[in-house]
């Protein structure tokens, strides 16, 4: 490495972040970037440990050490080169991705881990700057046509690869947007939509297609449903990468009253009007008591963006108990540590509530007013390890508007599997072979629609991964990378 002993001169240092009274005024991405400087003596923190083990911690096998070494020597253009070549879109992973490889940095045994993740993003970012990052066109079409179903970071990352392969790819997407969970669950403060776009514009000068508002396997009376049956005869494979888009719900009293929503029916319509789509969010904050039930990312996301919309108060619950500070002992290096966390949208305001459970949702004249729950604590259920309610915990708090972020149970059943009759396991998740291949010739799965919720960098990972296998399939061989495989899980 080029500074041996960087990781024992430089502390860590993480870009900072806009003051809440300012950022809270907008919907603009919240975090300040380091210099150049800065992001030299970061990277000099790589500590040429031998083994990386950040690259394992990475679905992607980012060459981590690689584009450090290179930051550190001045060569942002050979960085990006080595970025790209494990990874199709690090300005999204570099913006949203949790960062696995930090909790698997040998720095962070006894300190703290190299600032990765940050790195990561001023490479791309400079390069998107220099004009470094252009279409990059088959030498040779194959005559070979593949229709990726959904728009998410697994799809494009498939449809990326096939289209470089020389194949004729089209993404069919059901929203009206391209990007999935990116383009609509995302909000802007996070991932201004502008990084999605610049990266779909070099896709499209690639040559794939995109179509929106396709409802593949939709029902019938839906104008914008596409059978099946058209997409196998049209296509020489099919690729589905539709994430796990089915929440979990709270089947509990005054489940129906109006106010209570989830997650994913709020924070789209928050998108569309930063697209300019809609003038008012059909769901809004303002003004009212907000609650959310869940403490994950999804949590987070509607907390910030109910702040910005002017929320009276908010808090958000938590089943599991507050994290410790530092790392768990329960995730010794180098996993990914458990620890508490804090994001942009927690420093913005806003009371977490752990180890509590909701019971009830109390309205008047249908519409939501109060939210009832309990303290929990981890005991038997029904001969099996659960939360079980604290005698006189019992508490009731004002509730205007509940959003349900609790996390995703798999892909949607029904329509679209249904009609390709792919074997799924007990979860429901697509099954696929050591290929990538469903129970259905032809046919294809990558990313959560077969892992089940997961991160973005595995989902990209496995796109790419897909792409190769589908690639192999169409010509005999591929010089693709396939980094991954599937989780083994039988063909039902």
């Amino acid at each position: 490495m080029g500074d041996p002993k960087g990781f024992l001169v430089h502390d860590r240092v993480v870009p900072g972040r806009r003051a809440v009274p300012v950022r809270l005024t907008d919907w603009k991405e919240v975090n300040r970037p380091l210099n150049d400087d800065e992001l030299k003596e970061q990277a000099s923190r790589c500590m040429d440990c031998g083994i990386p083990f950040c690259n394992e911690g990475c679905p992607l096998g980012n060459l981590i050490p690689d584009w450090n070494d290179l930051v550190y020597r001045d060569q942002w253009r050979d960085a990006a080169e080595r970025l790209h070549a494990t990874n199709n879109f690090p300005e999204f992973t570099g913006r949203l991705c949790p960062a696995p490889c930090e909790g698997s940095c040998v720095t962070g045994i006894n300190t703290d881990p190299v600032t990765i993740k940050n790195v990561e993003l001023a490479i791309i970012d400079k390069a998107w700057e220099e004009g470094w990052v252009v279409p990059i066109i088959a030498s040779k079409p194959t005559g070979k046509k593949v229709a990726v179903i959904g728009s998410g970071p697994a799809g494009l990352a498939a449809a990326q690869q096939l289209t470089r392969a020389g194949h004729s790819v089209v993404v069919f997407e059901r929203a009206d947007r391209i990007g999935g969970l990116l383009r609509y669950g995302i909000p802007e403060f996070k991932m201004e939509k502008a990084v999605l776009d610049r990266r779909l514009d070099q896709m499209t000068a690639e040559g794939t297609e995109f179509r929106t508002s396709v409802f593949v396997g939709g029902p019938k009376r839906d104008r914008h449903s596409v059978p099946v049956a058209e997409l196998r005869a049209e296509f020489d494979a099919l690729v589905l990468g539709g994430g796990a888009t089915d929440w979990r719900d709270l089947p509990v009293p005054g489940r129906e009253l109006v106010g209570v929503h989830q997650a994913m029916e709020y924070l789209p319509g928050a998108n569309k009007v930063q697209e300019g789509d809609l003038q008012t969010p059909p769901i809004s904050a303002k003004g009212k008591h907000v609650i959310i039930i869940g403490g994950g990312d999804t949590g987070a996301d509607c907390l910030g963006t109910a702040h910005r919309q002017g929320a009276a108060s908010i808090k958000q619950f938590e089943i599991m108990p507050r994290p410790p500070d530092e790392r768990s002992e329960r995730t010794p290096w180098p996993l990914f540590p458990l620890q508490y966390k804090v994001t942009s949208a927690h420093e913005e305001g806003g009371q977490r509530v752990f180890s509590v459970s909701t019971t009830e949702f109390v309205g008047t004249d249908g519409r939501l007013t109060h939210l009832r729950g309990n303290q929990v604590e981890m005991g038997e259920v029904e001969g099996q390890p659960g939360f079980v309610a604290v005698p006189g915990t019992e508490f009731e708090y004002q509730a205007d508007l509940v959003l349900l972020a609790m996390g995703f149970v798999g892909p949607e059943q029904g329509g679209l599997l249904e009609q390709l009759g792919t074997a799924v396991d007990q979860r429901g998740n697509v099954c696929r072979n050591s290929n990538w291949q469903t129970s259905e010739e032809g046919v294809f799965a990558c990313g959560d629609i077969g892992r089940g919720q997961s991160l973005i960098v595995w989902a990209i990972a496995e796109g790419r991964a897909c792409a190769a296998s589908v690639d192999e399939s169409l010509m005999g061989q591929t010089l693709l990378p396939s980094l991954v495989r599937p989780t083994d899980r039988p063909m039902a």
